[in-house]
């Protein structure tokens, strides 16, 4: 598909006057790290994701027809219950970049209310499930508009929008495993949205674990935005680019054969080449707290005294995601407990595992 097969036109206002729509949807981890994009939004490497289940945004769009046409776009937001301006300018931006594809954006007032169930900017993908769930609100109001489309196409293009207001948005759509980024090895894959993995999953890697310890709740150091644009004349940026790629074919066959060994290799190098990245760049940011690698240690401790199949990935922040099977979940949490969680923010975690995909509520 391409980019004008996602523009909506022969519509009729009329057919969603008014009303409101919730959406429920994920954040998601990257096993294999997009970092580093081109305009608008193309990942300068495929990445590939879990879908987490308890790490979520939960979005309400309400809508009214406007008695008159403007050449604005009108809305408020709200989270966590406040009103909040400076959220205002990026979502400004989102809707200007998907107006040619929704341009029913000005024919209606909007109200947005968002919350999260976790710690909002600590690392945990909060602008892939929020913009994720603010794409599929406006495909709920096109689906009034146009009843007829499927929920194939629902699901590509909710994709190919959330891209538009946060490249890892678009794999918040669907679960398991999504894909995004073309790759010559995975069939259907695209740089406009995120795919399902597309190839039959070793059953070592289903409802596989993901713990995430929350070493610092604060902001993060650096947005991704910025984080993304230092690539730019980084001068190891094509070798990360190649590398990226190839472990995403390496990463491919471990999913189909159950290789956990290979597995955690593939996750962890990833992880620390994706803040490589940032200590390398310029200028150059050293995102991990000392308690981030006090439990890095302390995972290769236990993976070595144990041989457990646990491991670790990071986004771009000091959080530490703790991945591992269902079958070692009663191993493993003791041992988060007893040995990890006191390098934790006021002892802080959350539980999670693979998730599904976002979901449509009725009410809240």
């Amino acid at each position: 598909m391409t980019e004008t097969d996602f523009i909506l036109s022969n519509f009729d206002t009329k057919k969603a006057s008014n009303g409101s729509v919730i959406w429920k949807t994920p954040s998601n981890i990257a096993l294999v790290k997009y970092w580093g994009k081109q305009e608008p939004q193309i990942p300068e490497n495929a990445s590939v994701s879990f879908t987490l289940d308890a790490c979520f945004t939960l979005t309400t769009l309400k809508y009214k027809e406007r008695k008159s046409g403007s050449s604005n776009f009108n809305f408020e937001v709200y989270f966590e219950g406040e009103k909040k301006e400076d959220f205002k300018p990026k979502i400004e931006t989102f809707f200007k970049r998907v107006e040619q594809y929704v341009p029913f954006l000005k024919d209606f007032d909007f109200v947005i209310e968002s919350r999260n169930s976790f710690p909002h900017s600590s690392g945990i993908a909060s602008s892939a499930s929020g913009m994720s769930a603010l794409a599929l609100c406006i495909m709920s109001i096109e689906k009034e508009l146009k009843p007829e489309i499927t929920d194939g196409y629902f699901n590509k293009k909710a994709s190919f929008l959330a891209r538009l207001g946060s490249g890892s948005a678009c794999r918040s759509i669907e679960g398991e495993l999504i894909v995004w980024g073309n790759h010559n090895g995975i069939e259907g894959s695209s740089n406009l949205f995120g795919v399902k993995y597309p190839y039959k999953v070793h059953k070592n890697f289903k409802n596989y674990h993901d713990t995430i310890l929350l070493v610092d709740e604060g902001e993060k150091q650096v947005s991704s935005t910025i984080g993304h644009k230092l690539m730019e004349g980084h001068p190891f940026a094509e070798q990360r680019f190649k590398q990226a790629n190839d472990n995403i074919s390496k990463l491919s066959e471990v999913l189909q054969n159950g290789d956990l060994k290979q597995f955690i290799a593939i996750v962890e190098s990833e992880a620390l080449s994706l803040h490589a990245m940032m200590m390398t760049s310029n200028p150059y940011f050293i995102l991990m707290k000392p308690n981030t690698l006090k439990i890095i240690n302390k995972i290769w401790a236990f993976r070595s005294e144990t041989n457990s199949n646990i491991c670790f990935t990071l986004d771009a922040g000091a959080n530490v995601h703790i991945l591992f099977p269902e079958v070692e979940k009663d191993a493993v949490n003791n041992f988060i407990t007893s040995e990890l969680i006191q390098y934790c923010q006021e002892n802080h975690y959350i539980c999670d595992r693979i998730g599904f995909g976002a979901k449509r509520l009725s009410k809240i």
